[in-house]
């Protein structure tokens, strides 16, 4: 099996207000991912805040994380900077810490042409020397990878997966096929965007990177085991389970809710990197009535 197969789970890296990692609570929030026997961990994703870390501090989260998994599942580790030379010194300190693979998003101010990403995602996939997954998120990135530009990172060393952003026509099994048809047969296709990820794994996806796994990786699989499984009812059962909690990831993005869901399951109390607001106590009660209908159904 693939690094970037299965479902991935990515938990939130929980930190103070001046972004001091908290190893402690980091190990309680991976713990119950590790017992779940998710395919893999997404350290440092959108999802872990990796944006407002210092490399200090990033470094430290790897470590901690790689000490506590204790290699009973991979680590792939987001290593995505402004400047190519400290996304690279962040891919040389993940495989220094035991990262197992890397996720690397064209962080950048400026906007980015395709041949300045080229160039950045080659230099990186070198210097860092493991696996490395393209991380195409234009919602927060504001680029957008065409699938020629996949189709030449994909020949590049190192480069062996994408994390695709949901396709805004749904249409899942088109999308794999195009890219498939010019990518090599190794390279693997994977989905963020939670509420829709059962659809394409259904559709021939070959992973799940799920925010809702990094906290409730008991539930999240069951749902993906479904769909891997090619077993639509069951699947569709179980994503309505998930549904008023992939409502409010839509309304208020995910990032803000799981940060709620961390305090509710008493994994730790921190609120989201400044500028992110927490959000209010109405969206709170919300987040936990959902919390609960989701449990009470697997339970």
């Amino acid at each position: 099996m693939s690094l970037f197969e299965g479902l991935s789970a990515f938990p939130i890296t929980p930190a103070d207000s001046s972004g001091r990692v908290d190893t402690a609570a980091l190990a309680r929030i991976l713990k119950p991912l590790v017992e779940a026997k998710v395919d893999s961990i997404g350290l440092l994703g959108s999802t872990g805040a990796y944006a407002f870390l210092t490399r200090e501090e990033r470094r430290k989260t790897v470590e901690a994380a790689v000490t506590t998994v204790g290699g009973r599942v991979p680590v792939i580790v987001g290593v995505g900077a402004l400047r190519t030379d400290d996304a690279q010194a962040l891919a040389r300190d993940a495989r220094t810490a035991g990262a197992n693979g890397l996720l690397l998003a064209p962080v950048s101010y400026t906007p980015l042409r395709d041949d300045e990403v080229y160039a950045h995602f080659a230099a990186v996939a070198e210097a860092g020397e493991l696996p490395l997954s393209i991380y195409n998120n234009p919602g927060t990135t504001r680029f957008t990878f065409s699938r020629d530009l996949i189709s030449r990172l994909s020949k590049v060393e190192n480069i062996v997966a994408v994390k695709m952003p949901l396709p805004s026509d749904g249409d899942f099994a088109g999308e794999l096929d195009a890219i498939r048809s010019t990518t090599p047969p190794s390279f693997r296709i994977g989905y963020s965007g939670d509420w829709d990820c059962a659809a394409a794994i259904l559709a021939g996806s070959d992973a799940w990177y799920s925010v809702a796994a990094g906290l409730l990786p008991v539930e999240t699989l069951a749902l993906a085991r479904a769909a891997q499984s090619g077993d639509v009812a069951q699947t569709q059962r179980l994503n309505a389970a998930f549904e008023p909690l992939w409502s409010l990831f839509r309304e208020f993005g995910s990032f803000r809710v799981v940060y709620v869901i961390a305090e509710l399951l008493d994994l730790c109390k921190v609120e989201p990197p400044r500028p992110v607001l927490p959000l209010p106590d109405t969206a709170r009660d919300r987040i936990t009535a959902a919390l609960i209908g989701l449990r009470k159904h697997f339970t």
